[in-house]
């Protein structure tokens, strides 16, 4: 008996060498890593200078282009995450503001997100490699329900979250293999797509009356001087249930409803998601309405 519970004894204590090790042979690459996406671009960096911030899901991912506030003379950046939550991005913020950044305009997506107050595992996952070495993201998953397995158990979090953060991840960071999140100052442009669903039902989707991350970022800025642009952006034509964005406004009157500037679908690639020339048309009338000196 006592030569098995030796023996058991050196295999868990193996086991915990073995996941240290890893641990820290994956958690060294992500460090090194700045060119594959905006979270690690944005851990990596030092103080930046930026005229507007661009933050939110897909729908500010795809949405606003960077290059046209870069046209009029203002320094900028889309950060907008697809699939990205409001938790991602006050996270990403927060980041920011860690490293010192300077921030005069931050525009926000801020629309069917309003609808949940929940993490993105998918976005999210992607700020793990680092919660050891950075405060805030500690801070930030601290009130996750796995929050303890996340930070304490060694090499746990690569192996639940193996297809964001995995193997395969760090095979590409190590082959020096880029992606296109930060191309075209981190827009990304959609095509018109002819079986793009051009249907949509937001009929049973409501607004959290306080969501905890949008009125972080709201102070986040507040605090910092930054100036905050909140916005709704478009959809197509043939969506149930448009009175959502009604809701948003009464619950959240500071935003502006941007939600009908472009509704034909020819200017979509799908019922919420502008093509590229959609996202033009857009972004100019953003920059008529709040960066034209009047």
């Amino acid at each position: 008996m006592n030569k098995f519970l030796i023996y058991t004894a050196k295999i868990v204590l193996l086991i915990m060498l073995i996941a240290f090790l890893l641990d820290g042979i994956y958690t060294y690459v992500f460090m090194q890593s700045n060119k594959r996406g905006k979270i690690e671009q944005v851990f990596s960096s030092k103080a930046q200078k930026y005229d507007v911030v661009i933050l939110g899901s897909s729908r500010a991912n795809n949405h606003f282009v960077a290059q046209m506030f870069e046209d009029k003379g203002l320094k900028a950046f889309n950060y907008g995450m697809s699939g990205g939550h409001l938790f991602e991005a006050s996270l990403i913020l927060k980041l920011m503001l860690e490293r010192k950044y300077e921030i005069k305009n931050i525009i926000l997506e801020a629309d069917l997100n309003l609808s949940n107050d929940k993490e993105s595992d998918g976005v999210s996952a992607k700020f793990l490699p680092y919660i050891r070495n950075s405060e805030v993201i500690k801070e930030h998953f601290a009130s996750e329900e796995n929050f303890s397995e996340l930070y304490y158990i060694p090499f746990y979090r690569y192996v639940k979250y193996d297809g964001k953060i995995g193997f395969r991840e760090v095979y590409k960071i190590v082959s020096n293999e880029k992606t296109n999140a930060l191309d075209n100052l981190g827009y990304y442009p959609l095509q018109k797509h002819k079986n793009g669903n051009m249907k949509n039902n937001i009929v049973n989707l409501n607004p959290l009356p306080h969501n905890k991350y949008y009125e972080e970022i709201k102070n986040l800025c507040q605090s910092h001087n930054v100036n905050f642009i909140a916005l709704m952006t478009p959809m197509c034509e043939n969506v149930k249930g448009m009175d959502y964005f009604d809701k948003v406004k009464k619950a959240y009157p500071e935003i502006h409803n941007y939600e009908n500037v472009v509704v034909e679908d020819k200017y979509f690639s799908s019922c919420g998601h502008m093509n590229d020339a959609g996202a033009k048309i857009f972004t100019a009338r953003i920059l008529k309405d709040f960066f034209t000196t009047k």
